[in-house]
């Protein structure tokens, strides 16, 4: 499937998917247990995707393979984002890990699905990766090490499994088919370690408790990456993934409105870098 040009709509379908993905993340950070929280938004997504799949029916077979390794990556990804979560805050962690992202798509995508950038395109992809990169770094990170580290490496493992779901999604012809086939499947693997390491006795009283928070936050998960994937099938997968990290904004205002972050002239800067970031990548 041939990718198209960005077009409004498309960017507007792409920033409300960045806000869900922001608000189940502030989800996570505000939780008592990163862990426990994580892996039941994932399980109870993986529980809400398979009727759905059962409806719209599996993709074909030249998408399994991607769907097998993302798999594999999004069960790492899981683990460093309880990780980053659990030492360092969401203004810090979440800007690191979602700002690295976007250049290392953009550099690896050139030669992944041959789709070259423009100038305006790598002006906007480079605005919003600083932009982003801003809202996170400060001298706070010099005392969160294991967070920064963490997020870091999150940062590798969101850009390979943005290449692969973007290779997988279009290789399936059909975005509903594929991230549902993702989501009812990856859940599970997370599920049950946290499960097997933590014990019933603390994961299901816990479960019972958060659930109703959990639900909203596996369906604002999937509707974010739905959205996402979608968009890969009529944009450039690199400018979508930059794009997507626009979800830092609704990061920090929902960090300065349920955890009481502070919100500062860098911040301003950085939020400022990311919009002009998005209209560069609009004019590409």
């Amino acid at each position: 499937m041939q990718a198209q040009a960005l077009t409004w709509p498309i960017v507007a379908a792409v920033l409300c998917g960045a806000a869900l993905h922001a608000g189940w993340n502030a989800l996570i950070k505000s939780s008592t247990d990163k862990d426990l929280d994580t892996a039941l938004i994932r399980t109870l997504g993986s529980a809400l995707a398979l009727p759905a799949l059962l409806v719209v029916g599996w993709p074909p077979a030249a998408a399994w393979p991607y769907i097998g390794a993302s798999l594999v990556i999004h069960s790492g990804y899981y683990i460093a984002l309880a990780g980053a979560y659990k030492h360092g805050d969401l203004g810090l962690t979440y800007p690191l890990m979602r700002g690295s992202a976007p250049l290392l798509v953009a550099l690896s995508a050139m030669l992944v699905f041959g789709e070259p950038l423009s100038g305006w395109s790598w002006a906007g992809v480079l605005g919003i990766s600083a932009g982003v990169l801003t809202l996170g770094l400060s001298r706070h990170a010099m005392e969160s090490p294991r967070a920064v580290a963490f997020a870091l490496a999150n940062a590798l493992i969101i850009a390979a499994y943005t290449l692969v779901d973007g290779l997988g999604v279009r290789a399936s012809g059909n975005a509903l088919q594929y991230v549902l086939a993702l989501f009812a499947l990856e859940g599970w693997p997370f599920g049950l370690l946290v499960l097997a390491r933590r014990g019933g006795a603390v994961v299901w009283p816990y479960a019972r408790q958060r659930a109703p928070l959990a639900a909203v936050g596996a369906v604002a998960s999937f509707g974010s990456y739905a959205v996402a994937l979608w968009a890969m099938t009529r944009a450039p997968v690199a400018t979508i993934a930059a794009l997507r990290e626009t979800s830092v904004l609704f990061a920090v205002l929902l960090g300065m409105w349920l955890l009481k972050e502070a919100f500062s002239l860098r911040r301003a800067l950085g939020a400022a870098a990311i919009v002009a970031g998005v209209a560069a990548l609009r004019l590409g």
